[in-house]
């Protein structure tokens, strides 16, 4: 499906080559019968601002919005797993299903970052591409849900997803919303302090206290993962190459 690929070039960091394939991606937008007239309209607003102006503003925005917090991560497994060990098995997982279906990625790219995923799917049948979909579209919804309460046009890129999936964009998003409007932005600076605060030392602890606390050094909560390598470029006349091929 081209518009998976439109939609995995939306959401990946912008880069020059996005800018210079307006007219191209415009053109597969405006042909995608898998979403609606709406959907594609709002894809094409997407592409319009992130294509039509600075570049550079259009990737401090992006930058802003997708790596600060983790609540806006394009790392699938972030929202499932977390940090525990089951997420290193269902990368591997995931990379065995890339390897069977005879797609290659870079040794420094992440096989659960969504646009990666998407040219993935990208590369497939109709009904194994919907079927990959649906099977994330809870993630797609809270995604899409948390992106509109920011007020993010980027929003409509999960919703044009969650409609090739096969479901109604509104009502699965209905699902979560509560869960949204109750959670606290990760992304401010107080947020972003708090992960990142070091463990408070206490000198008048006893001994033992102390014993206990010798050779550990104090480190920051958790660590979030380099943000995987761009996807691979590929133009809509030729046959799509899975990414980190020449």
């Amino acid at each position: 499906m081209k518009i998976l690929k439109v939609i995995s070039l939306l959401l990946d960091y912008p880069v020059e080559a996005l800018q210079g394939a307006r007219g191209e991606l415009a053109a597969a937008i405006a042909g995608a019968r898998e979403i609606s007239p709406a959907q594609r309209q709002a894809l094409q607003a997407v592409l319009d601002r992130v294509a039509g102006g600075e570049l550079l503003d259009a990737q401090e925005g992006y930058t802003e919005l997708f790596e600060r917090g983790r609540f806006l991560s394009l790392l699938l497994f972030e929202h499932v797993h977390g940090e525990s060990r089951d997420r290193g098995q269902a990368m591997v997982d995931l990379m065995a299903q890339y390897e069977a279906a005879g797609f290659a990625i870079g040794v420094r790219e992440l096989p659960d970052y969504i646009p990666l995923y998407l040219e993935y799917l990208s590369t497939c049948d109709a009904q194994t591409a919907r079927e990959g979909l649906a099977d994330v579209s809870h993630l797609l919804a809270l995604l899409a849900a948390r992106l509109e309460e920011r007020g993010s046009d980027y929003s409509a890129c999960l919703r044009a997803l969650l409609q090739v999936a096969g479901a109604e964009p509104a009502v699965a998003m209905a699902e979560v919303q509560a869960q949204v409007a109750q959670e606290v932005r990760d992304d401010t600076l107080a947020a972003l302090d708090a992960e990142w605060e070091e463990e408070a030392v206490n000198f008048m602890a006893g001994e033992a206290d102390s014993s206990a606390c010798s050779g550990a050094a104090t480190r920051p909560s958790k660590a979030r993962e380099d943000v995987a390598v761009p996807v691979h470029w590929v133009d809509f006349k030729q046959t799509a190459v899975p990414a980190g091929n020449p």
